[in-house]
């Protein structure tokens, strides 16, 4: 077997992990979409539009170009809204991977006046240059809605979508999953100060300073993708031969 066969089957592997994970933490339901860019290539594998996002599996996989072609994987269909991925890759050759979740914390953001996300919990230091919201609330399946979204991510590391959901951008799959983990827990936090009738408090500049300082992100994101993997093969949302994937 060649190394690109290898590569290309972890990558696939990787995107049916992080989604069921995702499913069973209740980021994504049955809608939203993973994928992964290929190295080397102006692609990236995603899962077939009808298939559950709960039972995804790597051999379903399809490869599509950032114009939305299929390159393999046909006669499966990849989700209608292939430009959030392509246009995002496209613009952000640091970004590997790619979720589009409907996330309910993240759409209630969109619809609050005066209120932003903002970094509440220490590992939302991840976002620190900010959380920008995309003003186009239909479903993005043309090529200018997934630049303009692109253009709205700037260069961010998510974006919430008005009255839709939100994108997550990663420099690799399991990096991803802990992010979209740690998105949610902040949001879940700031909504919580908001139920209380309090006024949220934000980390500052200097206190985010103080977090990245001493942040073991590489060592962070290897903790809880092997946390994540073993608690979904325990609770039978995994595959046992999936284990392998460390």
């Amino acid at each position: 077997m060649t190394g690109r066969s290898n590569a290309h089957e972890r990558l696939r592997l990787e995107i049916a992990i992080a989604t069921r994970v995702m499913v069973m933490e209740g980021l994504l339901d049955y809608s939203g979409h993973v994928s992964a860019r290929v190295p080397g290539q102006d692609a990236y594998y995603i899962q077939p539009a009808a298939d559950p996002r709960s039972d995804v599996s790597p051999e379903r996989m399809i490869l599509v170009d950032f114009d939305g072609n299929t390159l393999e994987g046909g006669p499966l269909r990849p989700p209608f809204e292939t430009p959030i991925h392509g246009e995002i890759y496209r613009a952000r050759p640091d970004v590997n991977a790619i979720v589009h979740s409907h996330m309910e914390l993240a759409i209630w953001f969109t619809m609050m006046e005066g209120v932003r996300l903002a970094p509440m919990r220490a590992r939302a230091v991840r976002w620190a240059s900010g959380i920008p919201t995309d003003p186009d609330p239909s479903h993005i399946k043309l090529k200018e809605q997934g630049e303009h979204l692109a253009r709205t991510l700037g260069p961010h590391h998510a974006a919430l979508m008005r009255a839709h959901g939100l994108v997550v951008v990663a420099e690799s799959v399991p990096a991803l999953l802990v992010d979209a983990v740690h998105f949610d827990e902040n949001a879940r936090a700031q909504m919580q100060v908001l139920q209380a009738g309090k006024t949220p408090l934000p980390l500052t500049d200097a206190e985010m300073e103080q977090i990245n300082r001493h942040e073991m992100r590489e060592f962070h994101i290897g903790k809880l993708w092997s946390y994540y993997l073993r608690k979904a093969a325990k609770a039978g949302e995994l595959e046992p031969d999936w284990l392998h994937v460390d």
